[in-house]
């Protein structure tokens, strides 16, 4: 009997993920290890994507097929970044109750470029364009996490304490932003401003470069650290859900 289409589609997906930016190129035997696919399945279904352009063959060794890029580039210029976050934000103040909003890094620093205000009376002020430093807060956090020259730009240079919590120390920084990027996420609180939280996750463009960093922030009376922790799920997911929309893919 015929396989489904559904489940025909689920293992190409799975075939497909088998190839990242660590590792473009694979053989049949890598995929069937990686995939968990039976030996004769992968071979068929290997050759199938050959001949439609979406695997292309060298040798032994396969790689993501030129005419994938050409599907993906249509998609990718045809929706401007502020109409896909814009939802993402609002969606993520509703789930949370408090401020979602975006950064990206600029001219070494981080700029806000999307933010949906919580409709709390008490909150802290957000804006689009304004401007931050990368050595405080969640999002600054997020962002050297996944830029090393930045990373380096910030540690050459003097860390001016904005609060008591605020990190001072290279040394420091460098492990707080190690252990952010092996959690994929930061959560902080009282860096920039007393009594202030933020909780942050990466977003990635289709060549697993950064974005910036999708973060919520709050008065730290309604966002203690353990709830920052409780949000965490929330967080990722809509990070992960922005980066999916923007044909993105995290970097191994």
């Amino acid at each position: 009997m015929a396989e489904q289409p559904l489940l025909v589609l689920g293992k190409i997906a799975s075939i497909l993920d088998a190839f990242t930016f660590a590792a473009p190129a694979r053989t049949v035997a890598e995929i069937r290890d990686i995939t968990g696919l039976p030996t004769s399945t992968t071979h068929r279904l290997v050759a199938n994507l050959v001949d439609h352009g979406f695997l292309d063959r060298s040798g032994d060794v396969y790689r993501i097929g030129a005419r994938m890029a050409y599907w993906a580039g249509p998609a990718a210029r045809s929706r401007d970044f502020t109409e896909l976050l814009l939802p993402q934000l609002d969606a993520l103040r509703d789930a949370t109750g408090e401020t979602a909003c975006f950064f990206r890094a600029e001219q070494g620093s981080r700029v806000c470029i999307g933010v949906a205000e919580t409709r709390h009376g008490l909150k802290q002020e957000m804006y689009v364009g304004r401007i931050q430093p990368l050595h405080v807060g969640s999002s600054g956090r997020v962002i050297l996490a996944w830029r090393d020259d930045l990373l380096g730009h910030v540690l050459s240079r003097p860390l001016p304490a904005l609060t008591g919590a605020t990190i001072t120390d290279p040394d420091v920084l460098r492990d707080a932003v190690r252990e952010t990027r092996t959690q994929g996420f930061a959560i902080t609180v009282g860096e920039r401003l007393e009594a202030a939280s933020g909780l942050a996750a990466p977003v990635f463009d289709p060549h697993g470069a950064l974005v910036g960093a999708l973060t919520v922030m709050g008065p730290t009376l309604r966002m203690p650290y353990d709830t920052c922790e409780q949000m965490v799920d929330l967080v990722v997911l809509a990070a992960e859900s922005l980066t999916a929309a923007l044909g993105g893919r995290k970097p191994a």
